[in-house]
This record gives structure tokens, C-alpha cells and sequence, in this order.
């Protein structure tokens, strides 16, 4: 099948190409963000700027509820919807040329890799891990503030209220236990960094059960959105309008439940493991602030309370481990004590024998 022919599947249509000032104009502001938003990857600008200005990019006409912006690996191009301000295109092609310099391709042009996606195994992991990932760096690279938004009944915050905001704070949470360095170099390079690390201090189990349930979360997501164009469409109504609408309210019930199961399996498998590691004093004051400082990560309803209730918990388990490692501290002082002085007693005795022999 022909390229033209896969995005007509799609219902792309091209209607031109972007005119060349726009696109040196886009590449070179790009550029200068990501090398200054992600100091630690080394980009080189100029060298980036020569790539990101040859990523041919066409206007297209697109279906409703698709992005202003699509990257299309199999030939490597962008389309920006039709009719999408100039002035605004950076802000959506942020996104798609992060996926440009994340894919891996073979020797035959087959895609193996896009960041923390996985296309080598007959199923395809992490795209929507991926998806988050990159969507959480575009916004930090184009300087978007975190704040407070409320979808489908869940407070959450975020720095990307309109694109992908559910799973950019999941992502946030996993990024928050492993480090933001290592989710940007997987990210960008393909590497297993970030997933190896969080297997460490979560667990392997729960990577995956996370990873697929963020599939399942972007999946739910779609299903809404495409019912949602069903729903306010001309010849919806009646009985048709009412069946369509109990879907989506299912589906929100469904994702609202998936969100907060995963978010829940983030932090406990994390703090429970770290917990098993805790042998001194300093590690209970570290391991108290990691806690107390991920509430600003969590999502929340008017009846969800399993943070502040594992929280509580947690704070009882930590006097708890305070106690216990004082005591074992001041048995072995004791201890120390003890032999400091049998040996101070023999050796005064060895002393004394000396002496009455040298006499």
C-alpha cells in the first residue's frame, strides 16, 4: 500500500507543503528549546537544526478529533492540520519532532523502536508510555506550568491540560521514583534506562501491570473521543443520542477506576520497597520527604482517601523503624561497652603479671 493510500485510510488528505521560511522558522526555534530544555542529552544545535529543517511537513486536511499535528513514520513527514494558525504550529509540532528524533529504524526502514516503545516483539509495548513521556517533555520544553485540571472527575495536576493529561501525570508519578534524567534519555534514545531502573525500585510485576494500563487508559480515551464525534453529529438523537451516551459515561467510570488503581500500584510498589531498604536514621528522614512530596503528584476525587490513608500508615511504620533502630543503636553501645571493659580488666591483669615477673 502506497503512502498516499495509508493516510487516505486515515482520512489525511494533503492539500501542499509548508512553506520554507515556516519550516526553518520551526526547526530552528525547536532546536533551541530542546537544547536548552534538556542540557544533559548533549544535542548539538546546529546539528539539530540541519535534521529537524529537513523532516518534510505538509498541510493536510484531517478528521475531526485529530491532533493540529501527526508525525508518519513510514515516510517520515508531518502533517499539520489544515486551517492551524502559523503562530501556533510550534506548539503542536513540539511533540511530533521529539517522535522524528526518538524512532529507530532497520536496515529495511521498519520501524524498531520509538523511544519507550517497543515494535520488535509480535505486540507492541509502551506506546502509551511513550506517548506520555513525550507529550510531558514537549510541554517542559515549551515552558507550560503545571497546574490543576479536573477530567472525568478527577483533580490532577499537569503541564499538559489539553494533551494527554491523564497520562502525563501518571508518567510525572513514574518519573518522580526513577528520575527525570533517565525517563529523557530513554525517551529520546531508545534505551532500556528508564524501565530497568523502575523495575529496580518497584518491582518488574509492576512495570508491566503499569505499562499495560496505560494502554488500556490511552485505548479508553480513544473509544470517548470517537463516541463523543458520534454523539454530536447531525443524524444522532433520540434513543441512538441516549445508547451513545451511556457508553461514555461506562468508559469514564471504567478509566476514572483505572486511573486511580494505577496510580495507587506507582506508589506503594515504590515506597514498599523502599521501606525493606531503610537501615539508619537518615534513610527514615529521606524516605519521609520522598513520601510527604508526592502528594503533589496524585490525582484526587471528593471520596479517594488510599494516599492519605497508606500515608498515615506509613508515618506509624516509620516511628516504628526509629524506635527499633535506636535500640539495636543503644544494645550495641552497650555491648561495646561491656567488652571496652573486660578488656581495659585483662589488660590491667596482664599489665600487673609483668610487672610482679620483672621483679
Amino acid at each position: 500500500m502506497s503512502i498516499e493510500s495509508e493516510l487516505k485510510k486515515d482520512g489525511i488528505q494533503v492539500v501542499g507543503t509548508l512553506d520554507t521560511l515556516s519550516v526553518n522558522s520551526l526547526a530552528h526555534s525547536v532546536s533551541e528549546k530542546i537544547c536548552k530544555t534538556f542540557p544533559e542529552q548533549n544535542f548539538i544545535f546546529h546539528n539539530l537544526f540541519i535534521a529537524l529543517s529537513r523532516i518534510p511537513m505538509y498541510i493536510a486536511q484531517m478528521p475531526e478529533g485529530y491532533a493540529e499535528a501527526n508525525y508518519f513514520y513510514k515516510n517520515s513527514s508531518i502533517y499539520f492540520k489544515e486551517g492551524t494558525p502559523t503562530s501556533e504550529l510550534e506548539k503542536f509540532a513540539m511533540h511530533e519532532f521529539i517522535h522524528y528524533l526518538q524512532e529507530i529504524k532497520d536496515k529495511k526502514g521498519n520501524l524498531v523502536r520509538l523511544g519507550l516503545c517497543s515494535f520488535e516483539d509480535l505486540k507492541v509495548q509502551g506506546i502509551a508510555l511513550n506517548e506520555g513521556a513525550v507529550q510531558l517533555m514537549a510541554s517542559k520544553a515549551l515552558g507550560q506550568k503545571q497546574e490543576i485540571v479536573k477530567y472525568y472527575g478527577i483533580s490532577l495536576p499537569t503541564n499538559s491540560p489539553n494533551y494527554y493529561p491523564i497520562l502525563c501525570n501518571l508518567v510525572s508519578q513514574m518519573a518522580y521514583v526513577v528520575g527525570e534524567e533517565n525517563l529523557f534519555d530513554s525517551t529520546f534514545y531508545g534505551t532500556d534506562l528508564f524501565k530497568e531502573r523502575f523495575s529496580d525500585l518497584c518491582g518488574f510485576n509492576a512495570l508491566v501491570k503499569i505499562q499495560n494500563s496505560l494502554d488500556k487508559i490511552m485505548k479508553i480515551e480513544e473509544k470517548i473521543i470517537k463516541l463523543n464525534q458520534k454523539l454530536v453529529s447531525d443524524n444522532c438523537e433520540g434513543m441512538k443520542a441516549q445508547k451513545i451516551a451511556n457508553k461514555i459515561t461506562k468508559l469514564k467510570d471504567k478509566l476514572k477506576d483505572l486511573y486511580f488503581i494505577t496510580q495507587d500500584l506507582i506508589y506503594t510498589s515504590y515506597f514498599n520497597t523502599q521501606f525493606s531498604k531503610i537501615t539508619t536514621t537518615a534513610d527514615i528522614d529521606s524516605y519521609r520527604f520522598r513520601l510527604y512530596n508526592y502528594k503533589n503528584f496524585i490525582g484526587i476525587t471528593e471520596n479517594y482517601s488510599n494516599f492519605n490513608d497508606y500515608y498515615i500508615n506509613k508515618m506509624i511504620d516509620l516511628d516504628n523503624k526509629y524506635e527499633s533502630i535506636m535500640n539495636s543503636t543503644a544494645i550495641a553501645v552497650v555491648n561495646t561497652s561491656k567488652v571496652a571493659v573486660f578488656f581495659r580488666k585483662l589488660k590491667a591483669v596482664l599489665t600487673a603479671k609483668v610487672e610482679i615477673n620483672s621483679k
